[in-house]
């Protein structure tokens, strides 16, 4: 399958998406915190990144999922300086400092070319809901320079309906991480009251814009919407929550993976309810509350041999 973003590139619709992501830089409103400051003139606000992206590190990731890092690995490009402030952040060295190398639009398009040379299966955006300007600014350039591959949006869902509509005709696979339903947990440990909602409706218009997880032959994602759910300590009213709003309000047929990876990491020991690793059991009650949602697709890791090249 065609990536979505060559036939948006020959109808020009692509040229007319970079004007509009240089005007939005002037005025940011790329994530839901909606700050207002001047981007295109250095200016920075809550993801303290200006003009340019900041690239902590790309690779080809084989941590993904089975239909995303396939035989050689997801074409990872990991954005540091995040817009939210998660407690327990795993990639905290990452995401809440001021790391990673600066690359202009050229620079990025070259990071996206070399994954495709390395053999990836995909251009995995890592947390670019800060940079989703600077992102349609570069894909041209990598369109010219050969980009054929398709683009993964890896997100926390804290994205701003501005950024997706940037994003429309552009991305293959939407990958939000749903990560609390109450205003009250997203304020303690992301420090964004309006995340519940912010992710609502930007996942319901990802879901509007590629509708349901398509594979190809191969066993690979080609296009369509994968929603992560990192099960925390403690959470489970908040994971029947979010896994009841999935199953009622896009389809029970969407692919979900819920994650049991949690553990104390960054800032969690300031906060007793979530300084434990997940236990054994509040997995397996989440896995029942999916089944009791009537959620018929949920991700399952496969052998490496059931991929082919």
């Amino acid at each position: 399958m065609e990536p979505v973003y060559l036939q948006t590139h020959r109808s020009g619709l692509l040229a007319e998406k970079v004007a509009q992501a240089h005007r939005e830089l002037e005025d940011c409103k790329a994530c839901p915190r909606l700050c207002g400051v001047n981007r295109m003139e250095g200016q920075t606000a809550a993801c303290y990144t200006g003009r340019w992206a900041y690239v902590s590190s790309a690779f080809p990731h084989f941590g993904e999922e089975d239909c995303l890092r396939g035989k050689r690995g997801s074409g990872t490009i990991f954005f540091s300086r995040c817009n939210l402030r998660c407690v327990f952040c795993q990639n905290g060295d990452i995401s809440q400092n001021k790391v990673g190398e600066e690359v202009t639009a050229a620079q990025l398009a070259a990071v996206m070319l070399s994954l495709q040379a390395q053999g990836c299966h995909n251009i995995n955006f890592v947390t670019p809901e800060h940079v989703v300007p600077q992102i349609v600014e570069a894909l041209p350039i990598a369109i010219e320079g050969g980009l054929h591959l398709p683009i993964v949006y890896n997100s926390s869902a804290y994205d701003a309906l501005e950024s997706l509509a940037l994003m429309d005709g552009l991305v293959d696979i939407y990958m939000p991480d749903f990560k609390f339903w109450e205003p009250e947990s997203a304020h303690r440990y992301m420090r964004a009251r309006d995340y519940p909602q912010a992710a609502r409706t930007a996942i319901a218009e990802m879901f509007r814009q590629v509708g349901e997880l398509r594979f190809g032959d191969d066993g690979l994602a080609q296009r369509g919407l994968l929603i992560r759910h990192l099960v925390m300590p403690g959470g489970l009213a908040e994971t029947r929550a979010i896994l009841n709003w999935i199953a009622g309000n896009l389809s029970r047929s969407t692919y979900v993976n819920l994650m049991d990876q949690y553990r104390p990491a960054h800032r969690s020991d300031r906060f007793p309810e979530i300084h434990r690793p997940l236990a054994g059991r509040e997995f397996s009650q989440a896995q029942a509350i999916a089944q009791e949602a009537g959620l018929t697709r949920l991700d399952e890791r496969q052998p490496r041999r059931a991929f082919v090249i």
